[in-house]
């Protein structure tokens, strides 16, 4: 039951310490304007499409709700740091509110739009989509994350950290910044960000010209995970398989052993799991148990060679192996408001989860029920599984979705369910041999070619 992402994405570029910017009037009445501010600028000439910093940021400044941190130059253009007043709840626009953050990296008015949604923090890199169109890229850090986080009362409301709500924060910032940025606009993230894409794309049609979702997992039945039992029954091959089950199975076997340097290192390292998992045997259990998830999400076939024999590894072999191989730690610190928590969240209430059966670990587990994501929450933040909205998502992109690509990783876990793209110019692809880090620079000819070409299609980039 891992984390929807890369740690790479879902850390890499938060920038530091945005003071979170008080800002006039009610979101409701901001709606209004934005969407005044849209058609004024739609028909607003330019001298040149390339629009000075300064003429962009006036533009910006004149969005009711939208305040300009800083502005900064990345690679001759602008780059803008925003933060912009939303709903808390969307059914009820003129109660609390929170401010949300954003960026807005600005080439040319008449460029295409890359809106770049991680699924968490904001992530500072460049996505390939936007690379390949040469567009302007609005990155946006989702609700309930670092300081998108609502102040007070409203921040410990985790009922507001659904799918609908930031689908509508996507929305309302698409429609405010559709003035300014008047190309195509191309919705695109990786993981839970890909999710995160689509589901806009479901809830706010009208909103994006095209999304382009890579290794975005599709839980849409909790109760049925065989797609990912079979996932680990053919992954690979036949013996790296058995030595990694091996692997896990032999450090639960070896538990009175193994757990003391479990705890050694986590004392070492300042972890605790009195508010999440409860005990340091139960985080070791959890840990053994998300091993091969990890060793095929981050790792390839190649490692294969790497695993140890199980049966003769000596106790130190055995851990040395396991934490540079998927041994991954959950701890109170990590798993709060504050950092993955509301991914957890979410997982527990709408997403889903990979609820394996781990049949070769029979005997050896000591908490049956533990692999499921209330197990790594406070419990002011566990919340109950209802499947409905990704249910109707799945069925929505099956039969009514348009131009939507889904690029896979063959060897990646999360992919094992996938979303099925329908027949109206939308498409699945999954690149041979590849993990969570599943590519368009990946995929072999000619469907690289033809990924690369529809992109550029549906962007009306030539």
């Amino acid at each position: 039951m891992r984390n929807k992402g890369i740690s790479a994405l879902v850390c890499a570029g938060l920038t530091a310490g945005a003071a979170v910017l008080a800002t006039a009037g009610t979101a409701a009445a901001q709606d209004g304007a934005a969407q005044a501010q849209t058609r004024a600028g739609s028909g607003r000439a330019d001298t040149s499409a390339r629009a000075t910093a300064e003429d962009v940021r006036e533009r910006l400044e004149k969005i009711p709700g939208m305040t300009v941190v800083s502005v900064t130059d990345k690679e001759g253009y602008p780059f803008y740091t925003l933060t912009y007043r939303q709903p808390v709840d969307h059914e009820r626009p003129h109660k609390a509110s929170f401010t949300q953050r954003l960026t807005l990296w600005h080439k040319s008015t008449d460029r295409p739009t890359v809106l770049y949604t991680t699924g968490y923090g904001i992530a500072s890199g460049t996505t390939a989509v936007t690379r390949l169109l040469d567009a302007n890229q609005v990155s946006l850090e989702h609700r309930y994350f670092l300081q998108s986080r609502p102040q007070g009362a409203a921040g410990d409301d985790w009922t507001k950290m659904t799918v609908q709500q930031e689908a509508a924060d996507e929305h309302r910032v698409t429609q405010a910044l559709r003035g300014i940025e008047r190309g195509k606009w191309i919705g695109t993230g990786a993981s839970k960000g890909g999710m995160t894409a689509t589901y806009h794309e479901r809830f706010y049609p009208e909103d994006l010209d095209a999304v382009v979702a890579f290794v975005a997992p599709n839980d849409k039945n909790n109760r049925d995970d065989s797609g990912y039992e079979r996932f680990f029954e053919t992954v690979g091959t036949k013996e790296c398989r058995a030595a990694l089950n091996a692997v896990q199975r032999e450090m639960l076997v070896r538990r009175a052993a193994l757990l003391p340097k479990f705890e050694a290192d986590a004392k070492a390292n300042g972890q605790t799991f009195e508010e999440t998992l409860g005990t340091t045997d139960r985080a070791y259990e959890f840990a053994v148990l998300d091993q091969v998830w990890n060793f095929w999400q981050s790792g390839s076939i190649d490692n294969c060679a790497t695993v140890p024999d199980a049966k003769k590894a000596t106790d130190d072999e055995l851990y040395s192996w396991s934490k540079g191989h998927g041994l991954s730690v959950y701890y109170d610190e990590d798993l709060g408001v504050n950092s993955s928590g509301p991914y957890y969240r979410q997982a527990a209430t709408q997403l889903g989860w990979a609820d394996l059966k781990f049949k070769h670990l029979k005997g050896v587990r000591h908490y049956p029920d533990i692999y499921q994501p209330n197990s790594v929450l406070p419990a002011a933040m566990r919340g109950t599984y209802d499947n409905a909205t990704i249910a109707d998502v799945d069925r929505w992109v099956k039969t009514r979705g348009q131009r939507m690509m889904f690029i896979y990783g063959e060897n990646d876990p999360w992919s094992a369910e996938k979303f099925t793209p329908s027949h109206r110019d939308s498409y699945r692809y999954e690149v041979p041999g590849a993990n969570h880090g599943a590519s368009i620079a990946k995929l072999p000819e000619p469907q690289q070619s033809r990924v690369i070409a529809t992109i550029k299609r549906w962007a009306d980039v030539k």
